[in-house]
C-alpha cells in the first residue's frame, strides 16, 4: 500500500505490541469493507497474519461499507463475503464483530450524514457566491 511508505505497517505494529505490554489493554481495529478492494478471504488470513502476536488483546469491528457520493467507486460488500471474511478470522482465532448498521436505508449511517453536510454547504457557498 502507498500509506505503508509515509508510516511502515511494521513500525505501526511494533508501537501496538508495545503500547499492549505496557498498558495490558486491548486495542481495537475499525476495518471498513469495500466490494472486492480488500474483503476477500485472503485479505482475512493477512489480516489475522498481522494480528497473530498481538490476538488476545485485539479486536477487529468489521464495518460495511455506507456509499457516499464522492466516493462512488466503492460499494458495500455482499453479505455473503462479509460473513466469508468474519469466519476466516475467526477461524485464525481473532476476536471481532460485524458492526450492525443502522440508517443506511434513509442516508444517515456512519460517513453518509457528513457527505450529505458537506453537499448542503458547498451548494450553501455557491448560491451565497453568484448573490450581489
Amino acid at each position: 500500500m502507498k500509506i505503508n511508505r509515509a508510516f511502515p505497517i511494521e513500525k505501526l505494529f511494533a508501537a501496538i505490541e508495545y503500547y499492549i505490554e505496557t498498558t495490558n489493554r486491548r486495542v481495537t481495529f475499525e476495518y471498513i469493507m469495500l466490494n472486492e478492494v480488500n474483503d476477500g478471504v485472503e485479505q482475512a488470513k493477512e489480516l489475522a497474519e498481522l494480528l497473530k502476536n498481538i490476538k488476545k488483546l485485539s479486536y477487529v469491528n468489521l464495518i460495511p461499507y455506507n456509499p457516499v457520493s464522492e466516493h462512488d467507486q466503492y460499494s458495500r460488500s455482499p453479505k455473503e463475503r462479509v460473513m466469508a471474511f468474519y469466519d476466516t478470522l475467526k477461524k485464525n482465532g481473532v476476536n471481532c464483530v460485524v458492526r450492525q448498521e443502522h440508517g443506511t436505508d434513509i442516508d444517515a449511517a456512519c460517513g453518509q450524514l457528513r457527505s450529505n453536510t458537506m453537499k448542503r454547504d458547498r451548494e450553501k457557498t455557491l448560491v451565497e457566491n453568484v448573490q450581489p
